[in-house]
């Protein structure tokens, strides 16, 4: 049977950028559990679109996430959310985990 997550790979590579903007492919793609070179194309993808973008620092990216960006792009989306309402979910689904018991 095929896996499926709730999160795109996209929107864990950009959540992983976000956290650790100073990460190098090899971490992203060990984090994140994709090949490097989906998370090249990812990545591209994303700066494609202006939710994200890099800086050189030495040999390493510096990766910076446009929020602005992000919002445009949810509110494209057919049912657009905020991000305090995204958080409201979270937290709401992470409280309810947290309250049941386990198998």
């Amino acid at each position: 049977m095929a896996t499926w997550g709730f999160l795109t790979n996209h929107a864990v590579v950009l959540l992983h950028l976000a956290a650790h903007p100073n990460s190098t492919l090899r971490e992203v793609s060990k984090s994140v559990r994709l090949t490097e070179r989906s998370v090249i194309t990812i990545i591209r993808a994303l700066e494609d679109e202006g939710i994200a973008s890099h800086t050189r620092d030495g040999r390493r990216n510096i990766y910076k996430i446009h929020y602005p960006a992000v919002m445009k792009h949810l509110r494209g989306q057919t049912e657009p959310f905020t991000f305090e309402q995204i958080a409201a979910q979270m937290t709401f689904l992470a409280k309810r985990l947290s309250q049941e018991p386990e198998d």
